[in-house]
């Protein structure tokens, strides 16, 4: 039984030896192709922080509250899916200002899906005294879909690179004998406020003046590499 063990384990070896060896003695056009697309973000996350002291008239964190619900609705934003509270831990923040004062802070996210519903909600929020808005990251909502079909591209021009350097020589470009995938990422623009230009009302709180607000993206660059062996024959 033991011999047996011992045959079988040399078998084994001598065929991957010999696969490897085939791989080696076979003649062969390495490639490297990379690939990237630059995409418009769909996923805006903005946080809104309502703070009784953030307001000329004083106005609680609950009228607040009241006043950005009524203005994202009029905005057509579905508040019950794309607006949450940031706070996990409680209902609301206590900061004690100067002594005894306490008052309540609420910080919220919210989703929009382009830069126009952005500007928008920025300055209608503005109109009803919440301005402490930012933009705090972007993303794609069909990422993972656009790196799969940017490694299929990547392979296909990996394919056509081969057989455009074999042509010349009358020979052809036969099967893929060994893929890889080295990088497939964005860039930090996904996931980041990075790349955001704001002109109108928001960059110009100061003078509180009523106007449109133009926001616009960076694109997010999405890129693929890969490194495929083609069998020449």
């Amino acid at each position: 039984m033991k011999k047996l063990f011992i045959t079988i384990l040399i078998l084994i070896f001598s065929k991957s030896f010999s696969q490897n060896k085939n791989f080696i003695d076979q003649p062969f056009l390495e490639t490297e192709v990379e690939v990237d697309s630059l995409i418009i973000p769909d996923r805006i996350y903005l946080t809104i922080i309502l703070n009784e002291s953030d307001n000329r008239n004083k106005k609680s964190t609950e009228e607040l509250e009241i006043s950005m619900d009524r203005t994202l609705k009029s905005l057509n934003i579905d508040t019950e899916k794309d607006l949450s509270l940031l706070d996990f831990n409680s209902d609301f923040k206590k900061y004690f200002l100067s002594g005894q004062n306490v008052l309540k802070t609420k910080m919220y996210s919210l989703l929009v899906r382009d830069a126009s519903t952005a500007g928008k909600v920025l300055a209608e929020l503005e109109k009803v005294e919440i301005s402490n808005v930012s933009i705090e990251k972007t993303e794609y909502s069909k990422a993972d879909a656009l790196i799969l079909d940017l490694k299929s591209k990547a392979i296909l021009k990996s394919k056509k690179y081969a057989e455009s350097m074999t042509k010349p020589l009358n020979q052809k470009v036969g099967k893929a004998i060994y893929i890889s995938d080295l990088n497939s990422i964005s860039n930090q623009l996904q996931g980041k406020a990075a790349g955001v230009q704001i002109r109108g009302a928001s960059s110009i709180y100061g003078s509180r003046a009523i106007e449109p607000i133009a926001i616009e993206f960076n694109k997010i660059k999405f890129t693929s590499k890969v490194n495929v062996k083609f069998i020449i024959e």
